[in-house]
Order: structure tokens, then sequence, then C-alpha cells
């Protein structure tokens, strides 16, 4: 078995991202709000993200909210899609990952999850 390491570079979250959204764009429950999605632009914006709220690095400037809200208008998000993600997210980090940042990653995936169900509901 692999050892697991923190979060603590770039790479790691380019490689948790991928991991995340190989999981995300086949599941049964969400899988559905990604299809269409051009994921060749889209990991890259993501991982920029990640970044920011793990390594504190610049470069993610998307209003994260209003992106969900647009989607949530075209396709409806319920808590159940809210919680498989954060399910997901949380397997994604686990696979490979333990340490300070991981928990830090799980925790923000937490909070994201529970602020973005309260928006889309109140939209």
């Amino acid at each position: 078995m692999t050892q697991k390491h923190d979060i603590s570079a770039s790479e790691d979250i380019h490689e948790l991202v991928e991991r995340f959204y190989r999981k995300l764009v086949v599941d049964p429950v969400i899988g559905h709000f990604f299809v269409g999605l051009d994921l060749e632009h889209h990991l890259p914006r993501i991982a920029s993200f990640w970044e920011m709220i793990l390594l504190n690095k610049a470069g993610y400037t998307t209003n994260v909210t209003d992106v969900h809200l647009r989607l949530n208008q075209r396709i409806p998000m319920e808590r159940v899609h809210f919680d498989r993600w954060l399910e997901l997210f949380r397997s994604s980090v686990d696979e490979k990952y333990a340490g300070p940042n991981a928990s830090e990653a799980k925790m923000r995936a937490l909070s994201i999850a529970t602020v973005m169900l309260v928006k889309v509901q109140q939209h």
C-alpha cells in the first residue's frame, strides 16, 4: 500500500482534482451536472481554486456562487446532490492524502457544499 502524504504542492491538487472529476462525471446521482463540460478547460480552473484555498496561491477569480446559481436555473440542485459531491470529494482526498491540508480540504469542501446549498435554496 502506498504511503499517504499531505496535499502540499500544485501537483497534488491537480491529481486530486482529476481523481475527483473522474468520479463526478460517471456518478449516477450527480454525473448529469457535468455532461458536456469541457474538462480540459474546467479542471485547471478548479485546481486554481483549490490552490488558492490550500496553498494561498493567487489566480482564481471566478465567482463560484454565480456559476452554481446559473447552473441551478438550468438543472435544479438539491441537498442529495451536494451530499454526494461532498462524499466523492472526501473519498478522493482520503484515497491518497492525509495531513493538515487534506483535513483542511475536506473541511472547506463541507463549508462550500453547505453555503452553495443555502444559496441555491434561497435563489
